[in-house]
């Protein structure tokens, strides 16, 4: 009876090794279940699509309120469609729980891959924490999401993009009152601004070169927040302001809108970001100095290729890792440029902007040559 026992044991030992190695893994491709980050966690394991399998990503956006955020939907869409990805796109409009619906809407659906462009860099962990028991990777996409095990992170050299606009801005005026308007307090992308920002300026404080009247966030990146900003630095200092940092193009706007009342705007300094066609207008026009153009096709397109490895258990190649609280991600980082009047060219010839809409408020004869 012991010998039948044991002959029963150890069939059932067989039989439940070979279920579990007709379930475990993929399709045999390259990488089996890798990916640039792993999707960490007690999380199920999801089956991985196969070098000819339809793969069904999912994309988390917070605004399309600014001009850029509609390229990378587009863009997004245009490369998903071109390599025969199914994608769903989900718009928060700034509404925290309403994103975290959005994810799990979609994860319902059984998407294979998340790219996220969280609203709240902090909360937009939870997303990931979902996912993740699904065993569904996820994308940062331009914002990191702090203290989570995301799998990847695309975006631009933020830090950077700070470092540039206080640079270029320093080096012309190099003494007197500032005001920075940072972005929004919830988006982890206007801390790492701010800190390349203050890389830049923090040792000409300590000169006393200048002095930075305010340096205050504008909630929800509004231009609104930036003029009433603007507006109060300017009454606090009595006029006596020689530049602007402006986070980004929609709060330089609203810093020229300030400046615009006090007769100022042309004279003070300003600084953005995103090459914004009525910013760059304004550029041309001599109203804001300098914008950062940053390439949006490389991101976009690097998040869906990046985006088909994950779901078929492939390695990501990167180029650098940032941390974000709890790990250090596995990130692809693109470089952000500095454009004034001078070069403005390059946006056009990148196909960004056209000359023709740059230049049809100012006469044909102040218009940049390229």
């Amino acid at each position: 009876m012991g010998r039948s026992k044991n002959f029963l044991a150890a069939l059932l030992l067989v039989v439940l090794a070979a279920a579990a190695a007709c379930t475990s893994g993929g399709d045999g491709g390259a990488g089996g279940n890798q990916n640039a980050g792993g999707t960490g966690g007690a999380g199920a394991t999801r089956q991985k699509k196969g070098a000819n399998d339809k793969v069904f990503i999912g994309f988390l956006m917070d605004t399309l309120k600014e001009e850029r955020w509609q390229r990378d939907k587009d863009l997004v869409e245009k490369h998903a469609q071109e390599v025969g990805a199914q994608l769903s796109v989900q718009v928060a409009n700034g509404d925290d729980n309403l994103q975290i619906k959005q994810a799990e809407n979609l994860l319902s659906q059984k998407v294979d891959v998340l790219i996220v462009a969280p609203h709240n860099s902090e909360i937009a962990a939870t997303i990931v924490e979902m996912a993740h028991r699904e065993g569904v990777p996820v994308i940062s996409y331009d914002r990191l999401i702090k203290n989570s095990d995301v799998d990847l992170y695309v975006s631009h050299q933020v830090i950077k993009i700070g470092e540039l606009q206080a640079d270029y801005i320093l080096k012309r005026a190099p003494k007197g009152n500032y005001v920075v308007v940072q972005g929004s307090a919830t988006d982890n992308n206007a801390r790492l601004l701010h800190d390349g920002q203050m890389n830049i300026l923090k040792p000409a404080v300590d000169r006393g070169d200048i002095k930075i009247v305010v340096d205050q966030p504008a909630r929800e990146w509004l231009a609104s927040e930036a003029l009433n900003i603007v507006e109060n630095a300017l009454t606090q200092v009595n006029n006596e302001v020689v530049a602007v940092i402006a986070a980004n193009d929609g709060t330089a706007r609203g810093a020229i809108q300030a400046l615009d009342g006090q007769r100022l705007a042309g004279k003070v300094l300003v600084s953005g970001q995103d090459a914004d066609l009525a910013s760059l207008q304004l550029i041309v026009e001599g109203k804001q100095t300098m914008t950062i153009y940053k390439p949006i096709q490389p991101l976009a397109y690097g998040a869906v290729d990046a985006a088909l490895k994950l779901a078929r258990g492939q390695q990501v190649e990167t180029n650098d890792t940032v941390d974000n609280g709890r790990k250090k991600v596995p990130s692809m980082l693109y470089e952000p440029l500095a454009v004034d009047k001078n070069n403005i060219g390059i946006v056009v010839k990148d196909g960004y902007q056209t000359l023709e809409k740059i230049c049809e408020k100012i006469p044909a004869d102040q218009c940049p040559k390229l």
